[in-house]
C-alpha cells in the first residue's frame, strides 16, 4: 500500500502484457510489434482477473489492487485452514505468516500465489464438507479453477487432500497400503486438469528441464527458500520453520493431516524440474509452501506472550520489505521521467546490471516494460517465447526477449554496453543498475540520468532521421 510502484521483479512485465492483451490490436504501434493469442492453460489467474479490475479502476490501479490483495488472500487461507481443522487459532498460522513474503511473491509470480491462496481455501472447504455426498462433484470445477489460476497451486491442493485423507484413514485404523490407495482415489475430483498439465510440460523446448548442475541448483534454492533482503535473517527464519515443527513433533503437537502434505511438497521440490510447463523456478516456489504447511501443522495454542512472539518473523520481514519498497518506489517514480524523452512506438534496448552473488531480490529486472505500457514501445525484456507465452513478437519486431536484458557483473564492477547486442537494433538504450556503465555504444548520447539509471539516444535512432 505504501509503494506506488510495487517492487516485484516481474510485475512490470505482467502490466505490459495485460496492456497489450486489452489493447487487442487497436494501437498501430503495439500491433506492429506484438501479437497476443489466448490459450487456456494452467497459468491464467491474474490474467483473467485484471480485465474487470482494469475496467473499474484502470490498469495500473487494478494491478496494484491485485498485488495488495493476493498476499492478504494467502494469509487468510492459513487462518481458514487452521480454524476448519481445530476451531481455534494457534501458533501454527502465526509462524506460517513469515512464508507469505516468499521469493515467489517477491519475484511477482502472481498466478502461482493466487492459486496457492485458492488451494488453501479449497482445502479448508474439503475438510468442512467431509461426509457430504455432493463434495466430490463440487470439487471437479473447484479443482479446475485452481488449476486455471496456476497448475502448481492445483498440485499443492492435490497433495494436501491426499495427505489429509491418508492421515484420516490411518487414524481410523485402516491398514497402511489400503489407506494409501484409498487416499489417492479420494482425490479423483481433482483429476480433470491432469491431461492438459502433462501436455503443457511438452509444449515447447525447455518446458520440462532441470537446467545445468541440478543438484547444486537445488541446494542453492533451499538456501534461498525465504530469500528477501537480509541474508542471515532469512536463513534464521528458514531454520526456525524447520526446528519449530521438530520441537512440536517431540511434544506430540504436530498434526500429521498437514505435516505429511508438507513433507511430500518438500520432497517434490527435489524431484520437480526447475522449468515446468513454460514456468521458471517451479521447484523453488514449492519449498516455501512446504515450510508454510509444516508451520501450520503445529497444533498448539500457547499463552498470548508466545503468540505475539510467533508473529515476530512475519512482522520483521514485513517492516523491512515495506521500507525497501517505499524507498525504491520513489526512486522508480523519478526513473520513469525518462519516458518523457521516448517517442511513441520507439525501439528501446533495456540493459539491467545484475550483481553475481547479491542476496537481496533484484528490483530493476523488468522496469523497462513501462516503456511498452506508457509509450507503446518495443522492448527486449518481455516474456514472449513462442509456444510458451501467449505474448509473442511479430516479424516486424526483433528477436530480443527475456533474458536478453540481463548483464551479470561482480560486486563493485561496472558493465560494458559498447557491444550490447539489442542496442544494434534499437533507437534508445535504457540502463538500470547500481553503478553507471563503463561505456556505451558508439554515438550514444545520454538524454536522461538518475542515480541508478540512464537513457541514451543511439546513433541509429530513427529520431535522427
Amino acid at each position: 500500500m505504501l509503494a506506488h510502484y510495487p517492487q516485484m521483479t516481474d510485475y512490470p512485465a505482467h502490466l505490459a502484457r495485460w496492456y497489450i492483451m486489452m489493447d487487442d490490436g487497436r494501437s498501430p504501434e503495439l500491433a506492429r510489434y506484438y501479437a497476443f493469442r489466448w490459450v487456456w492453460s494452467g497459468n491464467l489467474g491474474a490474467d483473467l482477473l485484471i480485465r474487470p479490475l482494469a475496467a473499474v479502476f484502470g490498469l495500473e490501479a487494478g494491478g496494484r489492487l491485485l498485488v495488495i490483495t493476493i498476499p492478504m488472500l494467502v494469509a487468510g487461507g492459513l487462518f481458514a485452514v487452521e480454524w476448519t481443522l481445530r476451531r481455534r487459532i494457534g501458533i501454527g498460522p502465526l509462524l506460517a505468516l513469515a512464508t507469505v513474503w516468499s521469493p515467489a511473491l517477491l519475484m511477482g509470480f502472481l498466478n502461482f500465489e493466487l492459486a496457492l491462496a485458492g488451494a488453501l481455501y479449497a482445502f479448508a472447504l474439503w475438510v468442512r464438507l467431509e461426509g457430504h455426498r455432493w463434495r466430490a462433484p463440487l470439487f471437479v470445477p473447484i479443482g479446475a479453477l485452481v488449476w486455471l489460476a496456476h497448475q502448481s497451486g492445483w498440485g499443492v491442493l492435490g497433495v494436501m487432500v491426499f495427505a489429509y485423507e491418508w492421515a484420516r484413514l490411518a487414524t481410523a485404523g485402516v491398514p497402511r497400503w489400503t489407506a494409501l490407495w484409498r487416499a489417492a482415489l479420494a482425490t479423483w475430483p481433482l483429476w480433470l486438469p491432469f491431461l492438459p498439465t502433462v501436455l503443457a510440460s511438452q509444449q515447447a523446448e525447455g518446458s520440462f528441464n532441470y537446467g545445468r548442475r541440478p543438484l547444486l541448483v537445488k541446494w542453492s534454492f533451499w538456501k534461498q527458500s525465504l530469500r528477501d533482503r537480509v541474508r542471515y535473517l532469512d536463513y534464521a527464519t528458514t531454520l526456525l520453520l524447520l526446528i519449530a515443527p521438530l520441537v512440536a513433533l517431540w511434544f506430540r503437537r504436530l498434526d500429521r493431516r498437514l505435516a505429511v502434505g508438507a513433507l511430500l511438497i518438500l520432497l517434490l521440490s527435489l524431484i520437480v524440474p526447475r522449468h515446468l510447463g513454460g514456468g521458471d523456478l517451479a521447484d523453488l516456489r514449492l519449498i516455501a509452501v512446504g515450510l508454510m504447511l509444516l508451520a501450520l501443522a503445529i497444533d498448539w495454542r500457547p499463552g498470548w506472550p508466545l503468540m505475539w512472539l510467533a508473529l515476530g518473523p512475519f512482522a520483521v520481514r514485513l517492516v523491512i520489505t515495506s521500507a525497501v519498497w517505499t524507498v525504491h518506489s520513489a526512486n522508480v517514480a523519478y526513473m520513469m521521467k525518462a519516458l518523457d524523452q521516448i517517442p511513441r512506438g520507439a525501439r528501446v534496448a533495456v540493459a539491467v546490471r545484475e550483481e553475481v552473488g547479491l542476496w537481496a531480490q533484484p528490483l530493476y529486472g523488468h522496469l523497462g516494460c513501462y516503456a511498452t505500457l506508457r509509450r507503446n514501445a518495443l522492448v527486449n525484456n518481455h516474456f514472449a517465447i513462442p509456444g510458451v507465452h501467449m505474448l509473442t513478437l511479430t516479424p516486424a519486431a526483433w528477436k530480443w526477449v527475456d533474458p536478453s536484458h540481463r548483464i551479470y557483473a561482480r560486486a563493485r564492477r561496472s558493465v560494458r554496453l559498447a557491444k550490447f547486442k539489442p542496442a544494434a537494433d534499437a533507437d534508445y538504450l535504457w540502463y538500470f543498475g547500481k553503478y553507471a556503465p563503463a561505456d556505451l555504444p558508439a554515438g550514444a548520447r545520454v538524454i536522461f540520468r538518475s542515480k541508478h539509471s540512464l537513457l541514451a539516444r543511439l546513433a541509429n535512432s530513427r529520431a535522427h532521421r
